[in-house]
This record gives structure tokens, C-alpha cells and sequence, in this order.
């Protein structure tokens, strides 16, 4: 079992920058794939970005070039550096650890971005 636990959320003005942090604990492995999504009310969850333990990583066409993940292996953490944020930004983000057999969520940190 793989416990995540978010943090970094909060509310910030349009054009600024924030940064996730996501922690997993338990019985990790070492081939996984960490990333985020989030989902605003009314709309689909969407995925954010991910990365594989091995540095391979993938964008949503709406946050490439602002947002931009990365991990920290030696301490089971991913991060979401995200840049000139947009009101339409705002959502709960979701941490996600993936193995083959099994999927993991944390329980959300909010964003929020005024104009």
C-alpha cells in the first residue's frame, strides 16, 4: 500500500507561480510513475503531467511550457513547478502513483488563481 500526501496548494494571482510537492510512503517499488491531475467542478479530471522513474515525462497541451515536473527519488517525491498560472487553473490537483498492477491518489491540495 502507497500513502501520497500533497501540499504546496494555495491561492495565488494570475502570473505567479506555485510548486506541489507530492511525498509517497509504504511499499513503494522502484519502476513507477508519479504525476498529477486535477479536476475543476463542473469538468473531466485531466491529466497535468507525469514521469516515469526512468525521466520520461508528459505534458496536457494546456500547462506545456509553464508547468514542469520532477522527481526526487531518493525521497519518494515529485514535484509540479507551475509557472505564470492562469485563472483557468484553478482545480484540486491530485498526486498519482502508478504501478503496473495498481493506481494511487492523494487527497488533493487546492489552486487557486484570481485575475
Amino acid at each position: 500500500q502507497v500513502q501520497l500526501v500533497e501540499s504546496g496548494g494555495g491561492l495565488v494571482q494570475a502570473g505567479e507561480s506555485l510548486r506541489l510537492s507530492c511525498a509517497a510512503s509504504g511499499r513503494t517499488f522502484s519502476i513507477n510513475r508519479m504525476g498529477w491531475s486535477r479536476q475543476a467542478p463542473g469538468k473531466q479530471r485531466e491529466l497535468v503531467a507525469l514521469m516515469t522513474s526512468g525521466g520520461n515525462t508528459d505534458y496536457a497541451d494546456s500547462v506545456k511550457g509553464r508547468f514542469t515536473i520532477s522527481r526526487d527519488n531518493a525521497k519518494n517525491t515529485v514535484y509540479l513547478q507551475m509557472n505564470s498560472l492562469k485563472p483557468e487553473d484553478t482545480a484540486v490537483y491530485y498526486c498519482r502513483y502508478s504501478t503496473y498492477s495498481s493506481d494511487y491518489w492523494g487527497q488533493g491540495t487546492q489552486v487557486t488563481v484570481s485575475s
